[in-house]
């Protein structure tokens, strides 16, 4: 069968593995299994948010607000826009789709950092666009800028902070940056990870009223997946101008997100105290794993989210990250993205202390 030929160009995007896949190859309890691949918030769902979601399951069978007022409205009370500044998708990685659907095609330039979020790559190659990489796996502007003003881009793609490497840009350097892009492209800051971002150092924190009051090109993306620990859920948004939003959502099919992803949502915005909660304990326990990589002469990249990567020097980080997973402790190997590391999602302080444990008896042997 033939199929669009752009996409013989496109990787598969590999999810980090599930627990019920570590119990199944390697017969280990799913109590016994720590994971810490996919940067979920390992405290796990506010139990009110859990109760609402329950309370709600017996409307399992209507379909959702299509609108999503109550989502949106409570999202503009919470950064200061309009409703009409907001769309909703099953995760920010939707609205990228449609971002890159709505602004590509096989004439168009779509410009990231050589080491970033690989749906980036993945939704631009379908519309075959041709891709854009700066020199430097982390982000830096002035490469973004030599490559833009030789190359131009229709689509600019900023991951504040970034995943899988960590790092983030200050608010202020992605400002000026913004000063000096056209009108006409579409740049995209990806914030799945500002609420950790802004608690650890507000200088990283980007203001999505600033921005699109200012920015008429620029949309910000947020997700409930990390901080707000509804992964499983799939609830990401955008704002950005009311132009943008109404294009968005030509793109948008009707009831995206589930009645039951909608509920947890909005429940989980009224719960602000534990999500702070969950990210102090995030840092509090991040502080261990840069004292280990320390002792053992690691190196690592500091961290502005909730996962540290940790360079392996005088080992094999794939053979690392086998070893770990046949012991119950899921991690991502970066070997894929060009380094010898792997990345570890901050765990709980049972979970951080497991993995220690099983680490030092396999860098021992």
């Amino acid at each position: 069968m033939t199929f669009n030929k752009v996409l013989d160009n496109v990787s598969i995007y590999e999810a980090g593995k599930p627990i019920e896949l570590v119990v199944r190859e390697y017969g280990i309890g799913e109590n016994d299994i720590v994971k810490l691949a996919s940067n979920e918030n390992p405290y796990g769902t506010c139990q009110t948010v859990v109760d609402a979601i329950a309370r709600k399951a017996c409307s399992a069978y209507v379909y959702p607000d299509d609108s999503m007022y109550e989502l949106k409205e409570a999202l503009a009370s919470k950064y200061s826009v309009s409703d009409k500044n907001i769309i909703i998708g099953a995760g920010s990685d939707q609205i990228i789709e449609f971002c890159v659907h709505g602004k590509c095609s096989a004439n168009s330039k779509v410009l990231m950092a050589k080491t970033t979020f690989a749906m980036y790559e993945i939704y631009s190659k379908q519309t075959g666009a041709t891709i854009l990489k700066t020199p430097s796996d982390e982000h830096v502007l002035d490469e973004f800028r030599e490559i833009y003003k030789k190359e131009g881009a229709d689509i600019i793609f900023l991951c504040i902070p970034n995943n899988p490497l960590g790092e983030c840009l200050d608010a202020n350097e992605v400002y000026k940056f913004l000063d000096e892009v056209d009108s006409d492209t579409l740049v995209i800051l990806d914030g799945a990870y500002q609420e950790y971002a802004k608690y650890k150092d507000g200088a990283k924190e980007i203001v999505p009223s600033e921005v699109i009051a200012k920015y008429p090109n620029v949309i910000y993306l947020g997700t409930f997946s990390k901080a707000y620990a509804l992964g499983g859920m799939r609830v990401g948004y955008g704002i950005a101008s009311e132009e943008i939003i109404k294009t968005l959502h030509k793109l948008r099919p009707p009831f995206n997100i589930t009645t039951l992803s909608l509920e947890g949502a909005i429940e989980a915005l009224k719960h602000e105290k534990y999500v702070s909660m969950c990210i102090s304990k995030n840092f509090e326990e991040m502080k261990r794993y840069e004292e280990y990589a320390i002792n053992k002469g690691f190196k690592y990249i500091p961290s502005y989210t909730n996962f540290i990567t940790i360079y392996l020097d005088g080992y094999v980080s794939k053979q690392i990250a086998q070893k770990l997973l046949e012991k119950g402790v899921i991690v991502r190997d970066m070997t894929g993205y060009g380094f010898n590391a792997i990345r570890i999602t901050i765990g709980t302080n049972e979970q951080n202390t497991k993995v220690f444990k099983v680490l030092n008896t396999i860098l021992e042997k």
